[in-house]
């Protein structure tokens, strides 16, 4: 998608948009997908044993270890998406299943089983562990189990605390995650493979990643340091994992990271230098060809990630004008044709007057991959930007740090069950 300078054309309506649209992918056999209710690998719906309970957003790391897992394994599976307290109210039948609330659960033959060590340990006992991998209460696993846990520790005391300057904490923590970073990069480079065994991927990656995924994006947006550029093992770990299905159906990215955290860590804190506030400007506003990017992922974009991001917002787009904070929904409806239009186009149009808050909050929330894949996401939040951009400076509200209410999934949810009962 190319910049521009000044508006050239009308928006398209919402039947010409519908042209745009992608085929939709086979969510049952296909590739990892986020949307996926039903997961068959190529059997039959009556070899599913297996109901995942997880997140509607896809942000809780223990749902994703378990998520990559049955992926990996190609384990068939259903799932069931719960609300998160931080984005809003748990549904009431989740409790009469899962009374703590937990998440992640998981049924086997109808047992449910809560913690996701627990759960992984139980799937390795009934469907045995994934090829090529130990099991995870081995030795083998235990060891970088107890890695992972303290590379967590030294993160959190980084991220999450807020050190007094006078004392050096802030510096002690920095120093004392770059060390323990250090130890996972150099277990990395004892392996004959990018993973962390000879033997390759194994139950030891899907462990690490839920965090060091976390780390790489909060590290970047919160104190302007980048995990990958500084250890080249761990880079190449990502990369790695980058070329795996599995994992580019479950990873998130910088901004919706950097977003969907504090909630969950209790906060973040910015190290406030000049430079981590232009990183956090250049992640929040999707820059183009910003060198913040440069270690988000390794991947290139499709052909059609811009007509992927179209896709997804065409099909919601009555949902996304209504819970847009924009009180003239005709307009923003425009404005958002528009940002569409420059998708498929990447040809300008002007949104109309006071449409700009509206466009920026839409940014503001795309959440990846819940909505879509990592580059659909960056084409969509350039496009809001660039058309926001034609009408002014104005911002939409700001993104909460102590819940992401804003992200309630009711209203879509709803709207999915309205759908598919209009279809039945």
């Amino acid at each position: 998608m190319s910049s521009t300078s000044s508006p050239t054309a009308s928006p398209k309506s919402w039947d010409d948009l519908g042209t745009f649209l992608i085929p939709k992918p086979d969510k049952e056999n296909g590739p990892t997908n986020p949307q996926a209710t039903l997961r068959l690998f190529g059997q039959s719906e009556s070899d599913v044993r297996v109901t995942l309970y997880r997140d509607h957003h896809a942000w809780c790391p223990y749902c994703q270890k378990i998520w990559l897992y049955l992926e990996e394994h190609k384990i068939p599976y259903r799932v069931r998406k719960v609300t998160m307290f931080c984005y809003g109210d748990k549904e009431s039948w989740y409790r009469q299943v899962c009374p703590s609330g937990m998440l992640p659960a998981l049924e086997i033959d109808n047992q449910l089983i809560t913690e996701s060590d627990v759960i992984l340990m139980n799937l390795d006992h009934v469907f045995g562990p994934i090829e090529s991998s130990p099991k995870l209460d081995s030795d083998e696993a235990y060891e970088f189990r107890r890695l992972e846990r303290k590379l967590f520790g030294a993160w959190c005391d980084w991220l999450c605390r807020r050190h007094m300057p006078m004392t050096g904490g802030e510096s002690r923590a920095e120093q004392n995650f770059k060390s323990v970073a250090s130890e996972v990069d150099a277990a990395l480079a004892k392996s004959a493979t990018p993973f962390f065994l000879d033997s390759g991927f194994s139950i030891t990656d899907i462990i690490f990643t839920p965090y060091i995924e976390r780390m790489s994006a909060s590290l970047t947006y919160y104190k302007s340091f980048s995990l990958r550029a500084n250890y080249p093992n761990i880079n190449k770990w990502f990369n790695a994992m980058e070329q795996r299905e599995t994992y580019l159906g479950t990873q998130s990215d910088f901004h919706t990271h950097s977003h969907d955290l504090p909630p969950q860590m209790g906060m973040c804190v910015s190290n406030g230098t000049p430079e981590t506030r232009e990183t956090m400007e250049n992640i929040d506003t999707g820059i183009p060809n910003s060198p913040h990017f440069e270690f988000e992922t390794s991947t290139e974009p499709k052909e059609d990630a811009s007509l992927e991001a179209l896709t997804r917002c065409y099909v919601h787009r009555e949902q996304l004008i209504d819970v847009n904070p924009s009180k003239d929904k005709p307009k923003f409806d425009e404005a958002l044709r528009c940002a569409l239009t420059y998708l498929a186009t990447d040809t300008p149009c002007a949104p109309p007057k006071g449409t700009a808050p509206g466009l920026r909050y839409l940014r503001d929330r795309v959440s990846v991959p819940r909505d879509m894949s990592l580059h659909a996401g960056r084409k969509l939040r350039l496009a809001l930007e660039v058309i926001a951009s034609l009408d002014g400076e104005g911002e939409g509200p700001e993104i909460r740090d102590g819940d992401r209410r804003d992200q309630n999934p009711v209203p879509f949810v709803e709207a999915k069950v309205a759908r598919e009962g209009a279809r039945v």
